[in-house]
């Protein structure tokens, strides 16, 4: 229903959770953010631009928000495994940014993901199981990618990284730009992770 939020940052309260509220021609919009986004929010009445998620539930509906689209997009597919819901999802951005925690997936490291406060083994390993065939499996228009002028045949690595952006939500233009970019400065011989981590950093700004 909502891809962002901007307005004026008006309130703040970190009482049993995170909250912030943006008005918008004179509504408040109260949303539940990150600990992480909580502690680098602007100064009160400046003008702030949120991504948002719309949680429906039987018992009452909530707004959830994100400084960055890529945050907002991974607690997506986070809240689509079953037994995490918004808490969790929440712990698990706040405990890992966006790169590692795909990272963690792709590797099957579920290990580092117990590090969460309140995710056990079990859970790490379902996490995995069905973020990874998520991330892996989008099945959407493929291009080839440009880097410096010339065209090539992208290598695993770099389709691996495209398709997780994809996955994110990115449409494919901006995901090859990006791709072509980060290319610029790191080989294509890289891992699947690091043109992931720096392929992000630019789609982010």
């Amino acid at each position: 229903m909502y891809d962002y939020i901007k307005g004026v940052f008006t309130h703040k309260t970190d009482v049993k959770g995170n909250y912030i509220t943006i008005e918008v021609f004179g509504i408040g919009y109260r949303f539940e953010i990150m600990e992480r986004d909580f502690i680098t929010l602007p100064e009160i009445n400046q003008e702030l631009k949120i991504y948002a998620v719309l949680i429906h539930r039987e018992d009452k509906m909530s707004l959830c928000g994100f400084l960055k689209r890529e945050d907002r997009d991974i607690f997506n597919i986070l809240t689509s495994v079953s037994g995490v819901g918004t808490k969790m999802a929440l712990t698990l951005l706040n405990s890992f940014d966006v790169t590692d925690l795909v990272g963690f997936v792709l590797d099957g490291n579920y290990k580092e993901l117990t590090r969460a406060k309140g995710v056990g083994p079990k859970l790490a390993q379902k996490i995995i199981l069905e973020l990874k065939d998520k991330l892996t499996t989008y099945q959407g228009p493929t291009n080839t990618i440009t880097a410096n002028s010339k065209s090539f045949t992208p290598s695993q690595n770099v389709e691996d990284a495209q398709l997780v952006m994809l996955s994110l939500g990115y449409d494919k233009n901006e995901v090859s730009q990006a791709i072509s970019k980060t290319l610029e400065k790191i080989s294509s011989s890289a891992s699947a992770e690091e043109i992931l981590k720096e392929s992000l950093k630019l789609l982010s700004v």
